[in-house]
């Protein structure tokens, strides 16, 4: 089945539409991307509600935290995310860990900046899961300062449930030049030792 440019973009759009605020939504549906975000944002599943600007969401899933900048900037970064993490932070099962209720995520601080900035491959368990996955280091890969990954991280620790403390701009530049020599992802043993 073909198709055509305007509806992948709507689809992709409407399935997608709750990950990030709406100004954002048109980062997410460059055609280059767009089937990317498809298949990464569930395309074969109904889209969700329409979000109407202001409106508090109905559903479970969505954020108790009170919006601030880093966090609102978050969910904007939280874009690249997206496509394997879910809108919904529960991730794709048996390949893309979820991030709502992960150890990894709401355990030190630095665990995530670290995953960021570095990635992450080989097995690593999420909530008694094992995945197998590898995740790019976007800190290095696509180039993130030290306020858009303190914005994400901070997003990710204070959504779907997760209550983890915000991260400062002065952690992730901590993490950074602590790890300035790391040349690969982390593993899950050398990242139990991030603190």
């Amino acid at each position: 089945m073909r198709v055509s440019r305007s509806v992948l973009v709507n689809v992709v759009a409407g399935v997608c539409s709750r990950a990030v605020p709406s100004r954002a939504r048109r980062v997410l549906v460059p055609l280059p991307v767009a089937g990317a975000l498809l298949l990464g944002c569930g395309g074969d599943r109904k889209a969700p509600e329409p979000v109407v600007e202001g409106a508090v969401p109905s559903t479970a899933a969505a954020s108790t935290a009170t919006p601030s900048a880093p966090a609102s900037a978050g969910a904007v970064a939280y874009g690249r995310c997206v496509v394997c993490h879910t809108a919904t932070g529960e991730g794709v099962p048996n390949i893309f860990p979820p991030l709502a209720g992960s150890e990894w995520v709401t355990g030190p601080a630095a665990r995530p900046i670290a995953v960021v900035l570095h990635g992450l491959q080989g097995a690593v368990t999420v909530k008694g899961v094992t995945y197998t996955n590898a995740m790019m280091a976007y800190g290095t890969g696509v180039p993130m300062s030290d306020t858009e990954v303190a914005a994400v991280v901070t997003h990710i620790r204070s959504s779907w449930g997760n209550a983890a403390s915000p991260v400062s701009e002065a952690e992730v530049a901590r993490v950074r030049k602590a790890t300035a020599g790391r040349t690969g992802p982390y593993t899950q043993a050398e990242l139990e030792r991030v603190r």
